[in-house]
């Protein structure tokens, strides 16, 4: 009965709105920092390709939001973000709207292709792609070959990012996600982009995954100061 009533369209659209008021009062009352953020100066107002843990998920729309803020050239743009179909995704996709994240909904065992083929079309046309590689089902920080591929069809080199929060909680799922808290300060890290070739895209995945680590490691040292 308990789980039939969390499947009914009423009550996820009830959730979707209660995680989306969380999510903004996250954003109202954390202090953010943005670190390296003259890395998007090369892709300013031009199609770029964001990558984050999928532990960053909670994060990574307000993380949007900010490096959207601190880039001049791209106000108030609009993320497309590869999220699963299953009905988690969809809250989540109801949720980040505010943000200005947009969400296809695929996954690595169905759809997977034909949401990378959406991801290439925003991009060929100047948006912004948002990919957890490791996502949705794990291994936690391992880089599906996806985000590689995607980046070798676009030409497009992969910005790693890495945030955190000086309060929050790790959930108990494969990935320990991490869930903000409100009065806090909140870190967002980009790395310098990594090229990925077209002929070779997937040679660069070692590089994303260290990549990825080193953003998310240096957040967390940033808001343990």
């Amino acid at each position: 009965m308990l789980k039939r009533l969390t499947r009914h369209p009423t009550t996820q659209a009830l959730l979707a709105g209660l995680v989306g008021l969380y999510l903004r009062l996250i954003w109202a009352t954390t202090r953010w920092e943005l670190v390296g953020a003259e890395h998007l100066k090369r892709q300013s107002g031009g199609p770029m390709i964001l990558a984050f843990w999928h532990e960053c998920l909670p994060l990574a729309a307000q993380g949007w939001r900010l490096i959207a803020l601190e880039n001049p050239a791209a106000p108030r743009r609009k993320a497309e973000a590869l999220i699963s179909r299953h009905r988690d995704g969809r809250l989540i996709a109801r949720a980040v709207a505010p943000f200005d994240v947009e969400v296809i909904h695929a996954s690595s065992s169905k759809g997977g292709a034909a949401g990378l083929r959406q991801l290439l079309r925003v991009l060929e046309g100047g948006g912004v792609a948002v990919i957890t590689p490791d996502g949705p089902r794990g291994p936690a920080r391992v880089s599906a070959p996806g985000i590689a591929q995607l980046a070798g069809l676009a030409g497009l080199p992969v910005l790693a990012c890495g945030a955190a929060s000086s309060r929050m909680r790790r959930a108990r799922s494969w990935d320990r996600m991490r869930f903000p808290l409100p009065f806090a300060r909140a870190v967002v890290v980009i790395e310098a982009p990594i090229t990925v070739p077209r002929e070779d895209p997937t040679s660069t995945l070692p590089a994303i995954t260290e990549a990825l680590n080193r953003a998310t490691d240096r957040a967390d040292q940033a808001v343990a100061r």
